[in-house]
């Protein structure tokens, strides 16, 4: 773990953990007795942790990872849901969101790192990162409407988004569970990995991605996020403004210098 520096812990709760390796970021699931299922703790911890990174301007990559050696996370905490009340359910429900969307809105890249299940929530975790980097165990779906529900953290948006409407929706509706060469050569994850080594290559990748320009990295986030969906000229317009965003920071002025001296850049974050 040398090439992404030294390991620094900060605690959210119980089940959730923030480990520090130079500029990149681990957002980890520690709730390993429940394989990581979200609950109501879980998910204020998981809304804390990524208000806190999105504030750290040191931050350049984060990536979401998980300390059970079977799951990555099985999605909702099911026994904590069946005993709400319809209106405990419905107070519940922002909280479970701030979780995904947490996720969702980090400005630098995020990678996840996934192994074992990663169901229902869990996947919609995974898929609320920019990348995907799973290994050779990985198991992956949206199963809730077997259950009566729907993907309430952004599935029905997201998988679209990677896979296609057609696709996604045969995955939705059939609920089923895809492992993990079937997930990878349908686009459900990215970059598929030897068993057990899902964490180090999301660390390795993080690292080499941290290693470019912060303000160039948000931008760059910010352009792609926004710009999807748009037509061509709506989205060069978002390309333009991100453009000039760092078109004349201390980052563009270092990265050109830096450049044309031969050498390593010494990004100033701003």
């Amino acid at each position: 773990m040398g090439a992404v520096g030294t390991e620094d812990e900060r605690r959210f709760g119980e089940f959730v953990a923030v480990r520090r390796h130079g500029h990149v970021a681990e957002l980890v699931l520690d709730r390993p007795k429940a394989m990581n299922a979200v609950s109501t703790e879980m998910a204020r911890s998981i809304g804390a942790a990524c208000a806190a990174l999105g504030a750290d301007r040191d931050v350049r990559v984060t990536v979401l990872t998980s300390t059970h050696a079977r799951a990555f996370c099985v999605g909702a905490d099911l026994k904590e849901r069946n005993s709400l009340s319809d209106a405990e359910l419905v107070r519940q429900r922002p909280t479970a969101r701030a979780a995904y969307t947490g996720v969702l809105e980090l400005p630098m890249p995020t990678i996840a790192a996934v192994h074992g299940f990663a169901l229902g929530g869990g996947f919609e975790l995974a898929l609320s990162c920019d990348l995907i980097v799973a290994d050779a165990t990985a198991v992956v779906g949206l199963p809730e409407v077997s259950v009566g529900v729907i993907p309430g953290g952004g599935g029905t948006q997201l998988l679209p988004r990677r896979v296609g409407a057609a696709r996604a929706a045969e995955l939705i509706f059939t609920a089923r569970r895809l492992e993990a060469p079937e997930a990878h050569a349908l686009g459900l994850v990215d970059q598929l990995v030897g068993e057990a080594a899902d964490r180090d290559e999301a660390l390795a990748l993080a690292s080499r991605i941290a290693a470019n320009s912060p303000v160039g990295l948000r931008a760059a986030k910010r352009a792609l996020r926004l710009g999807h969906g748009l037509d061509l000229r709506a989205g060069l317009e978002v390309e333009d403004a991100a453009w000039r965003s760092v078109a004349f920071s201390g980052d563009r002025t270092e990265g050109v210098a830096a450049f044309n001296e031969k050498r390593k850049p010494e990004w100033p974050g701003e």
